[in-house]
């Protein structure tokens, strides 16, 4: 008898072939659950791991990982974003300058979002923002029940929202879209990085860091049960998303999202890299950051966070 495995994954290009049956999980029949908002999916297998195979942000799983959830990454990242861009401030707020952040307060969902993540190490990194000094606030509970919040991080009230409170003027930063306010105010609001697009290109050249958005997490107890299913899982992602991105190349996929990596190919080669080797220095810089910013107590080593499907 065939197994059966409930996986969640984002709607996203490369997992296409997977969602229609083009690409086949060897021995596996793969039960997709639609979730509406894939944070909430985070959330769930954090807490209490009710699917078998999930899409999960990388920092949550961290932080999971740190607090004893029986799950564990696959080196397959799922999405790829630079952070220079993404936090947003109005149009006419006095702040010019990501050292200006400091004495402010900044809206994200969640402090554990990984896009702050990303983008409180890089801010931290080049232009020397002390983000202790800096109030953030939330507007969900964090993915990961038993975190302590850091002083400095405070929820809004209840029924008030970051959207609300940055068109009322009562907050002049935040980050843009599901990390933050939403998309209400785009017309409102501008990058805080200027020529965001020309330094993350720069700062890539620099330190070869690519920003990862989501990884595969798999129960601990179906690794142990079908120890080969990392090695099978690579084979059947890696299939789909050359698939994906020959789609790109030719123009037949040509959403905006789709452009991009089109776009970003030409920068970075493979826009969509799997394997831990082939990501080490960014999941080196995602811990190091994690850690830096008080989600995790620990440095993991990433051979021991993420299994690596590659080489198996």
């Amino acid at each position: 008898m065939t197994e059966k495995y409930s996986i969640v994954l984002g709607r996203h290009g490369q997992v296409e072939d997977l969602r229609s049956g083009a690409v086949r999980l060897e021995g596996v029949d793969l039960d997709f659950i639609d979730i509406k908002r894939m944070p909430d999916a985070y959330r769930s297998m954090a807490r209490s791991q009710p699917y078998d195979i999930c899409e999960m942000a990388p920092t949550s799983y961290l932080m999971a990982l740190a607090a004893g959830a029986p799950v564990t990454a696959l080196a397959l990242p799922m999405t790829r974003r630079f952070r220079h861009a993404g936090l947003q401030r109005l149009k006419d707020s006095t702040i010019r300058h990501p050292k200006d952040l400091e004495g402010r307060s900044i809206g994200v969902r969640a402090y554990s979002v990984t896009a702050a993540v990303w983008t409180r190490g890089i801010l931290a990194d080049e232009y020397g923002v002390d983000f202790d000094k800096v109030t953030w606030l939330t507007e969900e509970d964090e993915n990961v029940e038993s975190f302590v919040l850091p002083s400095n991080v405070r929820r809004v009230a209840s029924g008030t929202s970051l959207a609300q409170m940055m068109n009322a003027g009562e907050l002049e930063a935040g980050f843009g879209g599901l990390a933050g306010v939403g998309a209400d105010l785009d017309d409102r609001l501008v990058d805080l990085v200027d020529n965001a697009a020309s330094r993350e290109a720069d700062w890539y050249r620099r330190t070869g860091i690519y920003p990862l958005h989501g990884v595969i997490v798999v129960r601990n107890e179906l690794l142990a049960r079908d120890p080969d299913l990392p090695r099978r899982l690579f084979v059947a992602f890696t299939a789909a998303k050359e698939n994906y991105l020959a789609r790109v190349k030719r123009g037949e996929a040509d959403s905006p999202e789709d452009r991009r990596y089109r776009q970003l190919a030409e920068q970075v080669g493979d826009p969509l890299p799997y394997g831990l080797v082939q990501n080490e220095k960014s999941f080196e810089a995602l811990v190091q950051y994690a850690h830096a910013q008080r989600l995790i107590a620990t440095r993991p080593p990433i051979a021991d966070a993420f299994i690596d499907p590659s080489i198996q």
